[in-house]
């Protein structure tokens, strides 16, 4: 069985999208008393967000990771990088990650429809199960609403940690606007191989 173990970093909308976005939030905060939850006071604010939402959000770097290979940093040109994902999707039998139902794969998807990048299969996305996708997140929490970060779990197997660097998944947005890329791969680099050992540990394999 060939295991893909991947990570995401992923950056608020481009500037072209500003315009629509100003339109939304300012829709989002006349509506507000109608919805479950109030959007951000500011602009500024709801720019930010959008880094979490694969309709205007953007993936600058995806790192993946075969067996025990080397981990590859994909970056660049988003379409490019999910081309590129996509490929070796086709030749893989597990997809294994923290978290990757809830976002990362799931954003994965929603760029590509965004950007016209057909996916290569269609991944089941059902809960309650770890074939082909394993959520190290919610196979150690048992499905339950405990969640934990992937920093506590790795310090907690004794694994060495990919947190408490200069940068980390809250400063990814402005390391991008300081032209630090490199560093964000670096660090998503680092994710990939913590979140292959904690695999290794929980599996016992």
């Amino acid at each position: 069985m060939r295991k893909l173990f991947l990570d995401i970093e992923t950056i608020p909308a481009d500037e072209s999208k500003y315009e629509i976005l100003k339109e939304i939030h300012a829709r989002r905060l006349k509506n507000h008393k109608s919805t479950a939850t109030k959007p951000p006071e500011t602009f500024e604010e709801y720019l930010e967000s959008t880094g979490l939402d694969g309709s205007f959000g953007r993936i600058c770097c995806l790192c993946y990771a075969i067996d025990d290979e080397p981990v590859v940093p994909l970056y660049g040109d988003e379409s490019r990088i999910l081309v590129e994902f996509w490929k070796v999707a086709e030749k893989v039998d597990l997809f294994v990650g923290f978290n990757v139902i809830d976002f990362d794969l799931k954003f994965i998807y929603q760029r590509s429809v965004i950007l016209g990048v057909k996916p290569s299969r269609q991944l089941n996305f059902a809960r309650y199960r770890n074939d082909p996708i394993y959520d190290i997140m919610w196979e150690w929490s048992k499905w339950s609403n405990s969640r934990v970060s992937l920093d506590t779990l790795a310090r907690a197997m004794g694994i060495p940690s990919s947190k408490g660097g200069e940068i980390e998944g809250r400063n990814v947005a402005q390391a991008y606007r300081d032209g630090r890329l490199k560093e964000i791969c670096d660090y998503c680099v680092k994710d990939v191989e913590v979140t292959r050992a904690l695999y290794k540990r929980v599996t016992f394999s």
